[in-house]
């Protein structure tokens, strides 16, 4: 299907407009008889007639009525694609996908989005809750556009901008190590240790950290799939664990949950909002970057 020119469009809409010829010329910087050339090849096109011409007057056609509010709509779209490619007017809308951590998305950003509405209006912002492994493997893929996220990703097609820094302590609950002390290495054969999985993804962040002590034996290990899950057994008195020290904050004030070796400074990370380095919508990411970096991690 051959698609109409804009500019026999635009001599359309003049003429339909003010029902002249002569007038419509002149808006449209053409002859009259140039105009009426274009009209002409515009019904062929069409297949229809445009314009009811008699001596006295010139009238739309059922056909011209049915195109004018088309047209006009056609044309202003013409104009908007000429300010988006020139950077003028209103940003162009963006739907992405961000995926995150359970924990992290519900208590960070899950709150965020109405701000981050008001600040990009642009933007429209669908979320992903997963495992790390399961936010960079979407990302890789194309299944999501962007992660928050602390997993080291080496991949070179991947670029990130760092938002926090995430900190780790090694706790357990009052109550637990009233019954079993954990301040030698040794005493670690009487706790059972907490993580996320086999893989031991919180743990690491102590037993790779300069100057831990090496923790020989645990009684048993458990794991549970979400940093949630560990904390509510943590401070179940359930187990040992090392968790970010946001989602432990409160705890740690109030003496619901202590640090243990805490003269040890475990292994820091930081929160990356990670995105494909060919993406062409960097710019949107650098300003969804700045405003999460501006927001304190709860």
């Amino acid at each position: 299907m051959d698609l109409p020119a804009i500019e026999s469009l635009r001599c359309f809409v003049a003429a339909a407009e003010r029902l002249n010829f002569r007038a419509a010329a002149k808006v449209v910087g053409l002859t009259p008889a140039a105009l009426s050339q274009r009209i002409r090849v515009l019904e062929e096109q069409l297949g229809a007639g445009l314009f009811q011409r008699t001596t006295r007057s010139v009238q739309l056609t059922p056909a011209g009525l049915a195109l004018l509010p088309r047209a006009r709509a056609c044309l202003g779209e013409a104009a908007a694609c000429v300010r988006a490619a020139r950077g003028e007017g209103a940003p162009a809308p963006v739907e992405l996908t961000l995926g995150t951590r359970f924990e992290l998305g519900m208590s960070w950003i899950v709150p965020m989005l109405p701000g981050l509405r008001a600040a990009l209006p642009q933007l429209t912002m669908h979320l992903f809750f997963g495992s790390g492994h399961e936010i960079t493997e979407r990302l890789r893929a194309g299944l999501i556009e962007c992660a928050v996220t602390s997993t080291q990703i080496h991949d070179l097609r991947l670029v990130g901008a760092r938002l926090h820094e995430e900190r780790y302590a090694l706790v357990a609950a009052p109550g637990l190590l009233r019954r079993r002390p954990l301040t030698r290495p040794e005493e670690a054969a009487g706790h059972v240790l907490l993580d996320i999985d086999a893989g031991l993804p919180l743990y690491r962040y102590f037993s790779e950290a300069e100057g831990a002590p090496t923790l020989p034996r645990f009684a048993g290990h458990r794991w549970l799939g979400l940093g949630a899950a560990v904390k509510a057994m943590v401070l179940a008195g359930e187990g040992v664990a090392v968790l970010p020290e946001y989602m432990i904050a409160a705890e740690l004030r109030l003496r619901r949950l202590r640090r243990l070796f805490p003269r040890v400074v475990l292994r820091a990370d930081y929160f990356r909002l990670v995105y494909r380095g060919d993406d062409p919508r960097a710019e949107i990411y650098g300003a969804l970057a700045g405003l999460l970096a501006a927001a304190p991690i709860r």
